[in-house]
């Protein structure tokens, strides 16, 4: 009678562990069944396609040859290492201050995305770029391209640029990185930036006043 209760009680018990392995194992089965794996996998089809790594809020700063060159802010900055050709991208908007040797600013840069392809050396620049140098000089297209390795800037696109003393609007341009030696292919127009003369006791400010004239002698190259 013993013996047999024993076994009972033996039964019992082991069908009760079953239970509540299969009661713990059964939730996390049907976890691992649903939507919700698919789509992580999904997510990860092509490596190439994720970021390695996300970064907000960035402002830091990036030497070349040992000394700082580039200040660089962005609100996200993505890292894409296992692309083929890999790069970095910005996608709501770069600032970019350019230094010389001894930490003055040479130029600055902005745009609304950029690319930088990390084996060229090479930055793209996109919407709304917007460029000064030192000899407030403002240079606005669509685009840019920006070769470290050349140390050089150029773009295909419409560029117009603003001077003390004119407006030179044209299409594509060469320039060194401080852009203050730059040639433009294709220059459309050239527009003379001329002061009104006004008593002096009525100036609150100087107000400058394109005036447009015909570019009779279309100029090609701007030099310092």
């Amino acid at each position: 009678m013993t013996k047999k209760g024993g076994n009972t009680d033996r039964w019992f018990i082991g069908l009760s562990r079953l239970g509540l392995v299969l009661f713990v194992a059964f939730p996390v089965l049907w976890s691992a069944c649903s939507g919700a794996k698919n789509e992580v996998v999904k997510g990860f089809d092509n490596a190439a396609e994720v970021p390695t790594l996300r970064t907000l809020g960035v402002e830091t700063l990036i030497s070349d040859s040992g000394i700082t060159r580039y200040r660089i802010k962005a609100p996200e900055w993505l890292i894409y290492e296992n692309a083929k050709e890999p790069y970095w991208f910005f996608p709501k908007g770069l600032y970019v201050e350019k230094f010389d040797s001894v930490f003055a600013t040479e130029a600055l840069i902005q745009g609304d995305t950029a690319t930088y392809f990390k084996n060229k050396q090479l930055w793209r620049l996109d919407k709304n770029v917007r460029i000064e140098n030192t000899k407030q000089e403002v240079f606005l297209t669509s685009q840019i391209f920006w070769d470290q390795r050349k140390r050089e800037i150029y773009s295909d696109s419409f560029i117009h640029i603003e001077t003390p003393d004119e407006v030179i609007e044209g299409y594509g341009f060469t320039s060194n990185e401080q852009m203050t030696r730059y040639v433009i292919r294709r220059t459309s127009g050239i527009f003379p930036i001329k002061r009104d003369t006004v008593p002096a006791d009525s100036l609150q400010g100087d107000t400058l006043v394109p005036q447009k004239t015909p570019a009779a002698s279309p100029k090609q190259t701007k030099k310092s």
